[in-house]
């Protein structure tokens, strides 16, 4: 219980439970859209979808900031490339919420001259320009983690078990293919916290691809993507271990 209290007592926790519900909302409404005994069940679902979302909105307005100091704090990696990824990614992460607050202030009726329109498509720009630069991060630490793992004597004696063979011979005898997998899977399985920062990342790009036209989905694949998305944020939330570092 005392876990449950802290948790919902973080502004974090709060927005990925409301971000949860939306897109289960989303989800369950795509599913019962087609059922004429369940309208008004579905409206009810939209309704709440619509709420959620628009909560949400009132937890992130002092993101901008976080994601400013963020990049600043990212500037000063010894990396390289990961200081590139995740400065990138948290300067259009924050421009991504200054357009979500303008939008926000927008709908309380304190700012009526913007385009809703055209500012709600910057900031799915800035949204999928954030998660493509943390995937890239994702894709460049987990290609670090291959490196070492080949390297690793005890990770060759595993892989030449597994096939029956001596160390000496079992890169000969893998197809290539094979053993990148192999090797890519374990490496995945080692750092769990890579293998859920990378499903999540992949998962929320589908929600701007939708948005910009992209790559169209239907509600159902945005809500079901969005949902895996916020369960995921919810564990690594509550489980620091399981968070992607730095």
């Amino acid at each position: 219980m005392d876990a449950v209290i802290q948790f919902t007592s973080q502004s974090q926790g709060r927005d990925r439970i409301f971000r949860t519900t939306q897109y289960a909302c989303a989800l369950a409404a795509y599913f019962l859209r087609n059922t004429s005994k369940r309208k008004d069940l579905v409206a009810k679902l939209k309704s709440l979808e619509v709420n959620m979302s628009a909560g949400r909105k009132l937890f992130r307005l002092g993101n901008t900031v976080n994601s400013i100091e963020a990049a600043r704090r990212t500037m000063q990696l010894s990396d390289r490339a990961l200081c590139l990824c995740l400065t990138a990614a948290n300067i259009n992460r924050a421009l991504y919420f200054f357009c979500d607050n303008l939008l926000w202030a927008r709908s309380v009726g304190l700012i009526r001259t913007i385009d809703k329109e055209h500012w709600s498509l910057n900031a799915s720009r800035f949204y999928f320009l954030s998660l493509v630069m943390n995937l890239t991060r994702d894709v460049y630490v987990v290609s670090q983690l291959m490196l070492h793992i080949a390297r690793d004597k005890h990770f060759r004696q595993k892989m030449a078990q597994h096939l029956n063979e001596s160390p000496e011979i079992a890169e000969a005898v893998i197809p290539q293919m094979d053993a990148f997998l192999f090797l890519l899977l374990e490496s995945l399985k080692t750092h769990p916290a890579v293998a859920l920062d990378m499903v999540k990342n992949v998962c929320d790009l589908f929600i701007p691809l939708d948005r910009l036209g992209i790559h169209q989905s239907n509600a159902g694949v945005v809500g079901f993507c969005g949902l895996i998305s916020s369960l995921i944020g919810i564990v690594t939330l509550a489980q620091p271990k399981l968070r992607m570092k730095p």
